[in-house]
């Protein structure tokens, strides 16, 4: 079995899932007391989100990419990035590592291609919706791509920042992401992606008829499988 070195904490809240997604998978693949080799840096959020905030992308860049090394002599087989925003700094931090880095964006453009989805929403940070480094991974898939307008991509970032990342659940917000949802199927979206680690946690596919794909869940499961070789 391959040792998984993930990178975590962007929040932590998240991170909890990608550690039971994994273990889960792995348990469910091997059976018995199998489950998945781990190694775990887990960073102060605040550090990184300030980066986030002023704009200050080499710096993200420069500590992930500390941490990736660390997490490579430590013998770490391959990298996750538990968040879909700071893959913005993912060639930076491949750079520095001789092993890969397991993609998100990449993982899920595989995943909806096997379930025939061509036009997909996409909701995350507004770094994730605006920017290119995570569409054009999609696009690149041969998808195509839809965000909400100016006003809808401002309240995900604010929910996704004020709450999520704070471990709030808030019924209103819950309410505001799904009428976003139906703004994207209006708009042509056959399928909706939960592009950032913390929606999975206030949004679930029970809560409308438009099938989601929840990075976190698509991460994680693929990161099982490439641990035991699939």
């Amino acid at each position: 079995m391959k040792t998984i070195g993930l990178i975590g904490g962007m929040s932590w809240e998240s991170t909890v899932s990608y550690y039971q997604l994994i273990n889960e998978t792995i348990k469910g693949k091997l059976g018995g007391f199998h489950s998945a080799k781990i190694l775990l840096y887990s960073v102060d959020f605040a550090e990184i989100e300030h980066y986030q905030a002023s704009g200050d992308w080499d710096k993200s860049a420069q500590v992930l990419s500390e941490i990736a090394v660390k997490l490579e002599q430590a013998g770490a087989d391959f990298i996750v990035i538990c968040t879909n925003t700071m893959h913005k700094v993912a060639p930076q931090i491949q750079e520095t590592i001789s092993i890969p880095i397991l993609h998100i964006a990449q993982a899920t453009a595989h995943a909806l291609l096997e379930n025939g989805i061509k036009k997909v929403g996409l909701l995350g940070t507004k770094y994730t919706m605006t920017q290119d480094f995570y569409k054009e991974k999609l696009l690149d898939s041969g998808l195509e791509v839809v965000i909400p307008d100016q006003a809808g991509v401002e309240e995900v970032n604010r929910i996704i920042y004020d709450e999520l990342c704070l471990g709030q659940i808030k019924e209103s917000s819950k309410e505001s992401y799904l009428d976003i949802i139906d703004d994207l199927k209006n708009a042509g979206a056959e399928a909706v992606i939960l592009g950032c680690t913390e929606i999975g946690l206030l949004v679930k596919q029970e809560d409308t008829d438009v099938p989601l794909f929840d990075t976190t869940d698509i991460h994680a499961k693929r990161a099982a499988e490439v641990a035991v070789g699939e």
